[in-house]
């Protein structure tokens, strides 16, 4: 009887209570280049690529770090005022020190971390691809059963990863990424320093895509990428599905 039962000191409050539950640890990387080329114009990440997966990922309780090439502080493009996760973003006072003040390569720690994600923006094409040390993060997180993602240019920084293998890492996988049509729709094509989907094709990827400007995610043994802004929110939410899984 419950009465007796506590009597004898083992009441059901003698049961520790269950501590919350963390998600884990995620890493953004974002680009430290700001010219577009030889076009005198500004590029940078694209700031819907940052937000809309960190909304995502940060409501489904994951604490999210950010890196760059050089640290500090990184230039955006894609400012949109009137999105309100871009808002939340720029409300959020653990988000803003993180992006402000962006860890550099070598200070990171791959086995805390579940997933490496890679933004997008212009600015990737000239410092993601030959970047060693984050070429090095991204074969440990996922040698260590972790999940990479990318979205738009962010496959940039995929090009060139290799395993302990020695194959690259988008070998034999299905990848998409911003397209050579999409580039050429927007004019840049020809200022971009190469073509990212030739690039991935090149080394073994499975090119996958969808009409100009339409989202399209991709989900291949632990690695996810999409094909443009459109993409972001849907590259989260399959983060945190593989993630959950």
């Amino acid at each position: 009887m419950p009465i007796a039962a506590a009597a004898g000191g083992t009441s059901a409050a003698a049961v520790p209570e269950e501590k919350p539950k963390t998600s884990g640890k995620i890493l953004f990387v974002i680009t430290s280049h700001g010219e577009l080329g030889n076009t005198g114009k500004k590029t940078g990440y694209w700031l819907s690529e940052v937000t809309h997966p960190w909304k995502v990922l940060k409501d489904a309780g994951y604490e999210i770090d950010f890196v760059s090439p050089q640290g500090g502080e990184c230039p955006v493009e894609g400012q949109d005022a009137s999105d309100p996760i871009n808002k939340a973003f720029a409300q959020d006072l653990s988000a803003q020190r993180k992006i402000n003040f962006t860890m550099k390569p070598s200070e990171v720690k791959p086995e805390e971390y579940k997933a490496v994600f890679f933004a997008g923006g212009h600015g990737v094409m000239w410092d993601f691809p030959d970047n060693k040390e984050l070429a090095a993060i991204t074969s440990k997180i996922y040698e260590n059963g972790g999940v990479v993602a990318a979205v738009c240019h962010g496959p940039a920084a995929l090009v060139n990863v290799k395993l302990s293998n020695g194959k690259y890492l988008v070998d034999g996988k299905k990848i998409n990424s911003f397209t050579n049509s999409e580039e050429k729709g927007i004019g840049l094509d020809k200022v971009v320093p190469f073509a990212l989907e030739t690039a991935l094709v090149k080394h073994g990827a499975k090119f996958q895509c969808s009409d100009n400007f339409q989202s399209h995610v991709v989900v291949n043994n632990r690695v996810i990428t999409g094909q443009n802004p459109m993409s972001a929110m849907a590259v989260g939410d399959a983060i945190r599905t593989a993630l959950q899984n």
